[in-house]
């Protein structure tokens, strides 16, 4: 594997890392409703879901490759859903409510990276185009996956320090900026639906 295929495969996964998807735009959102403290078990199932995935991906490029189709067409119909579900949460939701009993949760992130299938093809398509060219250990395998998590964990942060940042304009504004990112979100449904 030459230098330039490592380039390439950095750029590749920081660019499908820092764009927006469901789990940066849910952190987002998040931190500007709920700050830093109230959000904490959001975000780390939100990072816990995506060195899973990442996980899955590298097991199923190693040996199961003929489970994928199936798989993914199933993810990509309940991502959809459970993403036009978090979009209508976005449009409706306030910023915090002190006596409000419903709190971000880990599982609420995790989930979202479980049926994320952007996540799924930015793994799979980061290995099958950059690494398994060169290698096929699962070993090497899991290790590719494990920096995109990284990258992809990292990229999830910056969203979450930009929440915090904009969380004084965000209460100013707050349905403005959930309506936008509701479309947001509908429009992350909407491609997994049409690829």
């Amino acid at each position: 594997m030459g230098v330039q295929v490592v380039v390439s495969f950095v750029i590749y996964a920081i660019i499908n890392a820092f764009t927006p998807g469901p789990g940066n735009i849910l952190a987002l959102n998040t931190m500007t409703n709920y700050g830093w403290k109230k959000g904490k078990p959001l975000y780390l199932g939100i990072f816990v879901g995506y060195f899973f995935v990442q996980a899955l991906c590298a097991f199923f490029i190693f040996g199961l490759d003929n489970l994928i189709n199936p798989i993914m067409n199933v993810l990509t119909y309940a991502g959809a859903v459970y993403i036009v579900y978090l979009a209508y949460q976005v449009a409706i939701s306030k910023p915090e409510n002190k006596t409000s009993e419903k709190q971000p949760s880990f599982w609420t992130g995790f989930v979202l990276q479980i049926v994320n299938v952007k996540i799924f093809l930015f793994g799979i398509t980061a290995l099958t185009g950059y690494i398994t060219p060169y290698y096929s250990s699962l070993g090497i395998l899991l290790f590719f996956e494990m920096v995109i998590a990284t990258v992809g964990t990292i990229a999830t942060l910056t969203w979450i320090l930009f929440g915090g940042l904009l969380q004084k304009t965000y209460i100013k504004y707050y349905r403005i900026v959930n309506i936008i990112l509701a479309i947001l979100l509908l429009q992350c449904a909407v491609t997994l639906l049409l690829h």
